[in-house]
């Protein structure tokens, strides 16, 4: 395993991360394609066999209880200081006020909680999942910044959300000396390239690495078109990423990667996470694996590099289409104006 940096960061991560969304008790809020720890586990032990070193998961997923099965197989199979552990916060925990959010109450109260559930005394990464509305922003990032001052926390990171707010939060960082984010966890594969236009480059010119959420697009890009699996028939999220309207374009990449994938004699998985690695800013694509074959493909599109052909191929299908929520910008002004009174500014 080749390491890279994580941004401009010291920080020595592998290029391809797993996501734990996928573990947890099916028992607590999971889907139900999620795997139990049994069958959790020796996924995490087969990634750290392969040489992955990165794992990413949230406090919200299964109710923590992905947290507590990452922990538990980290802390049996590796040294603690050999790993590189990502959490996120934002979404509820509980009922009742304080639940969730971005507050200062909130973070101080869940980087807590997620590190007893973790079983560590730090956190590598910690990543506000998507921002809060209804916490002014200074409150967030000044938060953040205290609890890496105490230890708890060694890097920042942030997730999805239009390029415009991230640099603003990247300035006031800035502006107030507070620890800033050094990753930004988005949107991207070949059917969602939106963040092209704005975000990556935004990143690059500020040293952020990116890690992709989703890079085979809920597993459209590693299959034949119109095939589907138990997860896929259970995932109304997807019908929003991926719409009907975009379904001819997204037909005929999917189509183009099976071309590419029977050429090289290698999986679609393969080619779909190769091209990422192509893409400038991007640190790694987050895994949710189910199957020791699934880290397998991805250790092996590692080694796989795309001509200018191939790339092409790839790529001239594509169709410009909305933002990573299905929302234009307009939609989104005309619900603010009209479900929200009173927009808090941040200075």
């Amino acid at each position: 395993m080749r390491y890279v940096k994580l941004g401009q960061t010291g920080l020595d991560v592998s290029p391809i991360a797993i996501g734990a969304m996928s573990y947890g008790d099916p028992a607590r809020g999971h889907p139900a394609w999620s795997l139990g720890e049994a069958d959790s586990r020796p996924l995490i032990r087969h990634a750290l066999d392969a040489g992955i070193n990165f794992f990413d998961t949230a406090n919200m997923y299964s109710e923590g209880s992905s947290e507590e099965i990452l922990g538990r197989a980290l802390k049996d199979f590796a040294p603690r200081d050999d790993m590189v552990i990502a959490t996120k916060l934002r979404y509820a925990m509980r009922p009742g006020p304080n639940g969730k959010g971005l507050s200062r109450k909130a973070i101080l109260s869940e980087i807590d909680h997620s590190l007893r559930r973790l079983g560590t005394e730090y956190v590598d990464l910690y990543q506000i999942h998507r921002l809060d509305p209804e916490t002014p922003l200074v409150e967030t990032l000044e938060a953040l910044h205290d609890v890496v001052q105490a230890g708890k926390v060694r890097y920042l990171g942030a997730s999805s959300m239009r390029s415009w707010e991230f640099g603003k939060a990247l300035q006031l960082q800035r502006q107030h000396g507070w620890s800033r984010f050094v990753s930004m966890q988005h949107h991207h594969n070949l059917l969602a390239r939106e963040e092209e236009r704005e975000m990556l480059p935004l990143c690059l010119d500020a040293g952020v690495g990116t890690l992709v959420w989703s890079p085979l697009a809920r597993g459209r890009l590693a299959r034949p078109w119109n095939t589907a699996t138990a997860r896929s028939a259970s995932d109304p999220y997807a019908d929003r990423l991926y719409t009907r309207q975009t379904a001819e374009s997204d037909r005929a990449i999917v189509e183009a990667v099976g071309a590419v994938a029977q050429a090289r004699g290698v999986s679609q998985a393969q080619i779909a996470l190769a091209w990422l690695r192509h893409q400038p800013a991007v640190v790694a694509p987050l895994l949710g694996a189910s199957s020791t074959a699934q880290i397998d493909d991805a250790v092996a599109s590692l080694a796989i590099v795309l001509s200018d052909e191939e790339l092409a191929q790839l790529e001239t299908p594509y169709t410009p289409r909305h933002d990573f929520q299905g929302v234009t910008d307009e939609a989104m002004l005309q619900r603010l104006m009209a479900g929200r009174a009173g927009v808090r500014r941040d200075g």
